[in-house]
């Protein structure tokens, strides 16, 4: 009987990690060397408004109460975040990396395929940043669409708005703010628009990125920051 509740227990447990994959991109790993929460963020990062239900989102409802609880679960050492984003809310997109680099857990992300707009400062809010060789990321001054004012009030509200990224990306990475400023304004990149793109190796060598590699380079340095976490803690 004792082992027939044990396999309904297991089962069950891995009914709900299935379920919380599927809801929410998350899932928890446990191994020898620590617990790992894995936090996905793809597709279109979602703010205030809905998107359609054929894009695929990330909700910012849903991942704030997980970070929340990574850095409170005791059970849990650190977070790898993987990253194939277009982008997205503005608002919701600095809400996200400001309450990852905020985070005294350890934490690495992984742009795979594209860390695009807003998704570049999700990408360098981590403690340690890797990028796929073949992803690449977007970097464009902020967008708007819908109705505006066209007084110079509102063109000098959305330039403070992209100020506060480029302070975050620039505390957050090793890229000067001239440089950021330079790829922000750059006309040649793209045919419709003013920006730079990034690929994999352009990324580590401006700065923004600190490594080009893939998930087990990931984890291995997400598993080694754990590690110096307990040693300082244990010096303590």
């Amino acid at each position: 009987m004792k082992n027939s509740n044990d396999e309904n227990q297991n089962q069950n447990n891995t009914n709900e990690k299935a379920e919380e994959i599927k809801d929410f991109g998350s899932s928890v790993i446990k191994t020898k060397r620590g617990c790992i929460h894995c936090l996905t963020i793809i597709g279109q990062i979602e703010g205030h408004m809905l998107l359609p239900p054929q894009n695929k989102s990330t909700k910012y409802e849903h991942i704030l109460p997980q970070l929340v609880n990574v850095e409170e679960n005791d059970e849990i050492d650190g977070m790898l975040i993987l990253l194939n984003t277009v982008g997205g809310d503005v608002e919701a997109g600095l809400a996200i990396a400001e309450m990852i680099s905020t985070m005294k857990k350890p934490t690495v992300s992984l742009v795979l395929g594209g860390g695009h707009s807003i998704g570049v400062p999700l990408a360098v809010s981590s403690d340690y940043s890797f990028i796929a060789r073949s992803a690449t990321m977007t970097v464009h001054p902020i967008r708007t669409n819908g109705l505006i004012i066209g007084v110079p009030q509102t063109f000098e509200y959305l330039w403070k708005i992209q100020e506060r990224i480029t302070d975050f990306v620039v505390r957050n990475s090793s890229l000067e703010k001239q440089d950021f400023m330079d790829m922000l304004l750059n006309t040649d990149d793209l045919a419709n628009d003013i920006g730079t793109v990034l690929f994999g190796k352009d990324a580590v060598e401006c700065g923004l990125i600190n490594e080009i590699g893939g998930l087990c380079d990931a984890t291995e340095k997400l598993y080694q920051l754990i590690e110096e976490k307990r040693m300082s803690k244990s010096d303590e």
